[in-house]
């Protein structure tokens, strides 16, 4: 406990210095905005703001990208509530119950309740970061390079069974992404892979053109296609305070939705929206008001607002303590980490101490500065739904065209960010999720390394990866959990679910 102690406190000292404290404000100020417009989420935001983390240090730039993650997931239920408008994938629960509260005159209720639960579940949240992420860390450092393979090869897994849609489409995407991770120089060998004789292929593909591409740009084409149907509440937020009843209804549905945020947000393929949408359905079937259900019951806004926040916090825990991402998000957290030179894993404890207290420490004063921007400044955030997306998209595509041929003063890589531009529209178009791609781009060249360390450990012999308990342990989960959602009615119910 007293290390623990220590090593927040030199994490507060880290985040309060100057830069980073305005960096964590900007990216809260820029993930509250995000959140608030629709169609434009925090995945498609990092993406097109990685390139201006090269020319920062490397805390002040992760700083900055989680404040927009977990800022994203405030900002997204002020036009639920209001607008009944989500701006943010999880915060599409919200709108069930809070837009109901809002037309019956408790918005400021549905608003207040929203943002308390959200700083609550990220302050819990953020304490089990910092608490389980060095035991993890130790946990990790006892893994072989089988066992990391292992790992990899579960999260893999785990992120096309918990993927939308057709397993085997999500499966076809991981694999291609793991091809490409592979493409170029062979490190060992240093024969050239998938290049076709382009030599700008040499190094590989740049994680950041297939980021900007798929998530950013793809996403702005797929949103001009979409009818901007904006209608601003004309009812008066009125009090942002709850009554008695009110407070005592949603402080259970605040602390289950915790619980639930804080697991689901660890997993690998889980996230911010599977925690809100899991945490609204225990309230439909746990609270004490579930009879008001449809007709703008407080529980419905308190849970998934708080299981929303918290998963955003815990998403981190994989990330910093085994360098394994759990979503599309923690991806491109992987991404801005390599561009900065910083491989993620069990060492960053020892290696990247500043970084890895002075982000937790940051999570806690970034969930603080949203909880002040959020209330006051409502009217602020539903005026910015009024500016037409006609106008903001031209900037926004001259800013990635710059942004991509500053990173290697390379013009390839914005012909390769238009070429998968084009690669994620047809995809959101034939149903295709892109982050089980991304995931398998990110992991698929550390699973090669792996993969090759524990057959030169072994010499050879594959059963290694069967006769390590852990190793052997992750595959049967990976296994059982592949078998068993290739089962007609296990798929039909994981179906019903995510259309639900």
């Amino acid at each position: 406990m007293e290390l623990l102690l220590s090593n927040l406190a030199h994490g507060f000292g880290v985040a309060l210095s100057l830069q980073n404290i305005s960096f964590a404000l900007l990216g809260a100020l820029i993930g509250t905005a995000i959140g608030v417009l629709p169609g434009i989420g925090p995945v498609a935001t990092i993406s097109l703001l990685l390139p201006i983390t090269f020319g920062l240090p490397a805390t002040t730039a992760i700083i900055m990208l989680a404040g927009i993650f977990y800022g994203a997931q405030y900002g997204g239920s002020t036009t639920a509530i209001l607008l009944n408008l989500p701006g943010e994938v999880s915060s599409v629960v919200t709108t069930l119950e809070g837009y109901k509260m809002a037309r019956n005159g408790r918005a400021g209720a549905a608003l207040a309740t929203a943002a308390l639960g959200s700083f609550f579940a990220g302050s819990i949240a953020t304490i089990l970061v910092a608490a389980s992420g060095p035991l993890l860390t130790q946990v990790a450092l006892s893994f072989g390079p089988a066992d990391y393979f292992s790992l990899m090869l579960l999260g893999l897994v785990i992120a096309c069974v918990l993927a939308q849609g057709s397993i085997i489409k999500a499966i076809g995407m991981v694999v291609l992404g793991v091809a490409l991770g592979l493409v170029g120089t062979d490190v060992q060998t240093g024969q050239q892979r998938f290049t076709f004789g382009i030599p700008e292929l040499s190094d590989g593909i740049g994680f950041v053109p297939i980021a900007m591409g798929m998530f950013g740009i793809a996403e702005i084409v797929l949103n001009l296609e979409r009818p901007e149907a904006r209608e601003v509440m004309k009812t008066k937020v009125g009090n942002l305070w709850l009554t008695k009843e009110e407070f005592r209804r949603a402080t259970p549905a605040v602390l289950r939705g915790t619980v639930v945020g804080s697991f689901l947000g660890i997993l690998p393929g889980g996230g911010a929206s599977l925690a809100a949408f899991g945490s609204y359905m225990m309230e439909r079937k746990m609270s004490a008001g579930r009879a008001m259900f449809g007709n703008g019951a407080i529980e419905g806004v308190a849970g998934p607002e708080a299981a929303n926040n918290a998963a955003a916090q815990t998403s981190f825990i994989p990330l910093l303590t085994l360098g394994i991402p759990s979503n599309a998000v923690m991806a491109l957290m992987v991404g801005a980490l390599i561009i900065q030179g910083i491989q993620p894993g069990p060492r960053m404890v020892e290696a990247q101490p500043d970084l890895f207290w002075g982000l937790i420490a940051s999570m806690w004063i970034g969930n603080l500065m949203l909880l002040v921007i959020n209330l006051p400044m409502i009217g602020m955030w539903v005026k910015l739904l009024q500016v037409p997306y006609r106008f903001l998209y031209p900037s926004i595509l001259v800013f990635c065209c710059i942004g991509v041929y500053s990173l290697n003063n390379n013009v390839f890589d914005v012909y390769m960010t238009i070429l998968f531009s084009v690669f994620g529209y047809f995809c959101n178009k034939l149903k295709l999720e892109p982050a089980p791609l991304l995931i398998g781009f990110v992991l698929g060249p550390m699973m090669e390394e792996h993969l090759r360390r524990a057959m030169l450990l072994s010499r050879g012999d594959a059963m290694i990866f069967l006769q390590r308990p852990i190793s052997a342990t992750m595959l049967g989960i990976a296994f059982a959990a592949l078998a068993l959602m290739l089962l007609p009615s296990i798929r039909k119910g994981k179906d019903k679910a995510l259309a639900e």
